[in-house]
């Protein structure tokens, strides 16, 4: 079932939770809502859902429009964080509640019933604790019985949030892959709620990232994370260095440094001399020959299983970077208190004030002399 969000507004007194909210999602569609709390992504979920009312705008399911819709109208599968189960029912009954409340003349037989139930706990990896009660089973096993429960009436889409909040990590990698695993046998259109980065880019076909009611930007886990509309997302989504400097043409040139950094297409900005940032990964920072990066002064060295974090202290800018590298054998990891020069591999540029917004042309390149790190 398609989905498509238009022009969807809430507020609560003074705030605005979702501010005219345009967003389409394909059939079969696993997409996650990312972002801060107060972003507006559980409350776009439960206006979906049918459990708040939107001020303005329409929810469409296909071509139908669902705005006025009830929640059991809808039809929609909705799964909590904290599961939400029935402690005095048994798994089985829990997953067959939804079908067992339908209308007289919408309820399937007994028999229907108890087969919908044994296909879903084999899909679900759990077809012999169906007599088992929600207190006997770990926190991982009863979020998937609620996906069951919610999968049973057979849903328009699938509304998911936070549902893997309540576990521990290990268990929640585990979870989040295998719902993967299960959205490629439904292709249920499923729409999700996490703060978690790592979660929503693992486990989503599309990202959603929101911001104060409003969608920052839409697009796959590596657009996302690649190439970032705007200074916000780049420097959410992720570990993210913001170096201070200024457009010279189609250059950027870092506070206190006579590194000039090519900015692609930076012809629309030539003669530009605003305040501008630069975002880079750690990763995408190297150390470089003296005269070809920015001046550094080693102030930690960090390691983290295969990977050595430095935090230099940078001539002329007000916050610390950090530059990761792989932690081989051979690897020889600066000293603290050592100078060294660096210089980013990929970055973005992006005007400082008074718009978040990036101009066309700021993507950046390697700069001339930098070579690639051994990775």
């Amino acid at each position: 079932m398609d989905l498509h969000i238009r022009q969807l507004s809430k507020r609560y007194t003074d705030v605005a939770a979702l501010d005219a909210v345009d967003l389409d999602i394909a059939s079969g569609e696993l997409v996650a809502l990312l972002g801060p709390s107060g972003s507006g992504k559980t409350t776009l979920l439960r206006v979906i859902a049918g459990l708040l009312h939107a001020d303005s705008g329409q929810v469409l399911f296909g071509d139908t429009d669902a705005t006025r819709l009830s929640l059991r109208e809808r039809n929609v599968g909705f799964v909590f964080q904290h599961y939400a189960l029935f402690k005095h029912m048994t798994v089985a009954e829990n997953v067959a509640f939804g079908l067992r409340s339908r209308p007289r003349s919408k309820r399937p037989d007994k028999a229907a019933i108890a087969r919908r139930v044994e296909e879903l706990l084999t899909l679900i990896q759990l077809a012999e604790l169906g007599e088992r009660y929600p207190e006997q089973l770990s926190g991982g096993q009863r979020q998937r019985v609620a996906l069951a429960r919610a999968l049973a009436i057979d849903p328009t889409v699938l509304l998911l949030d936070e549902p893997f909040g309540a576990l521990d990590a290990k268990v929640r990698v585990d979870l989040r892959r295998w719902l993967r695993r299960l959205h490629e046998q439904t292709g249920q259109t499923t729409l999700f709620v996490t703060h978690d980065q790592e979660e929503a880019l693992e486990l989503a076909d599309r990202v959603v990232v929101l911001r104060e009611g409003r969608i920052e930007q839409v697009g796959t886990p590596h657009e996302i994370y690649s190439a970032p509309a705007s200074e916000y997302v780049f420097d959410f989504i992720g570990r993210a260095n913001a170096v201070e400097g200024r457009f010279d043409g189609g250059n950027f040139v870092a506070i206190g440094h006579e590194l000039r950094l090519p900015i692609e297409g930076g012809a629309p900005l030539a003669g530009s001399t605003q305040p501008a940032r630069l975002y880079v990964r750690p990763h995408d920072l190297a150390i470089v020959p003296a005269d070809e990066g920015w001046s550094a002064r080693v102030a930690a060295a960090h390691r983290l299983a295969d990977r050595i974090t430095l935090e230099l202290d940078v001539e002329h800018q007000p916050r610390p970077l950090e530059l990761d590298f792989a932690a081989t054998p051979d690897v020889e990891i600066p000293a603290v208190g050592q100078t060294i020069a660096v210089a980013p591999l990929r970055y973005r540029v992006y005007p400082s004030a008074p718009t978040n917004a990036a101009p066309p042309g700021t993507q950046g390149a390697k700069p001339p002399g930098v070579p690639p790190r051994g990775r």
